[in-house]
């Protein structure tokens, strides 16, 4: 049974997904001095997801003629496979969860890759990270040891999180994207390095790291306020009021952080969910401007979707991060 062209696109851009969660986990991006250009790591997924891609095929080749065995990964993915086409066929609905829990078997079959990905760029990263540090603060060679240590700790606690959510029975892809975002590389470095750094290096140390967080902060901010406002129009209040809710609600957030508008220093904001807080900064118009262009970008992505015999999952704004 050949798996259709259109199920095993959506098939590879999963395991694409399950991939990048690993990576993600490897401390790319997210701390300076990661090992390798963006250009460079791209090359190493896409290596990845030729050989992801291989392996479907062999494991439809396995379902076709060599007689898989009934309790075997192979036999239960070309078993979920032709059920999801079946069902496409007959036009009964296929979400994209449908398809996660079809791959799943193949996902776990692809483990030892993923170890093996994740041991190999994890010597890296932590290797280009400690020396970075090393450098700016001049370390010492048993403080080096003990940050390589932290890191790798750090790494396979991460790891560790990743497999036990992909292994888990119940996992829904909503919970892979999760996963995924909740990847924070550097959460309590500020901590290890206050214990091994004199007063002085400790200080320039955090202060670094908060102009750091900071950027992000703002930068991932920005970019939803200009996303907003592409919509709604809002005015220069409206903008300062929306970048201060999505500003506190963001991991990189420190009440230490003054953030300030065009009208100066930004007050409080709506504590609670980011959303209907930004909601709520909304007048009449502008939230049924909102709402209507939601619901026009959710019919456009059904369409697509109903293109090749899929519906939308009910969280589909969550899953696109839409704002």
């Amino acid at each position: 049974m050949k798996v259709p062209a259109a199920l095993r696109s959506l098939i590879l851009l999963i395991l694409g997904l399950v991939i990048g969660g690993a990576g993600a986990v490897l401390f790319q991006d997210s701390i300076p001095g990661a090992a390798g250009s963006p250009e460079e790591r791209a090359d190493k997924l896409e290596t990845e997801l030729k050989r992801a891609k291989n392996r479907i095929a062999a494991l439809e080749d396995t379902d076709e003629g060599r007689g898989a065995r009934p309790s075997s990964p192979a036999q239960t993915f070309a078993d979920g496979a032709r059920s999801i086409a079946e069902d496409i066929r007959e036009g009964r609905p296929v979400t994209p969860d449908d398809i996660f829990r079809t791959t799943k078997p193949l996902l776990r079959d692809l483990a030892p890759l993923f170890d093996r990905m994740r041991i190999r760029q994890q010597r890296e990263v932590i290797d280009s990270m400690t020396g970075e540090l090393a450098r700016k603060y001049h370390l010492t060679l048993p403080q080096q040891t003990a940050l390589k240590g932290w890191f790798e700790q750090k790494a396979e606690a991460e790891a560790k999180r990743w497999t036990e959510v992909l292994a888990a029975d119940g996992t829904r892809l909503e919970d892979i994207i999760r996963a995924s975002r909740d990847v924070q590389p550097d959460e309590g470095i500020d901590r290890f390095m206050a214990g091994i750094l004199p007063l002085e290096k400790a200080v320039a140390f955090r202060a670094e790291r908060m102009a750091e967080r900071a950027e992000r902060l703002q930068r991932d901010a920005d970019m939803k306020v200009q996303r907003i406002d592409s919509i709604v129009r809002l005015d220069e209040a409206q903008r300062d009021q929306i970048f201060g809710i999505m500003a506190r609600g963001s991991r990189d957030y420190d009440p230490a952080m003054v953030l300030e508008g065009a009208g100066g220093e930004i007050g409080l904001t709506p504590p609670g969910d980011v959303k209907a807080a930004m909601m709520a900064t909304l007048r009449p118009e502008q939230r049924a401007a909102y709402e209507a262009e939601q619901l026009r970008r959710r019919e456009a992505a059904q369409k697509d979707a109903q293109a090749i015999g899929l519906t939308l999952p009910a969280d589909w704004e969550m899953l696109t991060e839409s704002f």
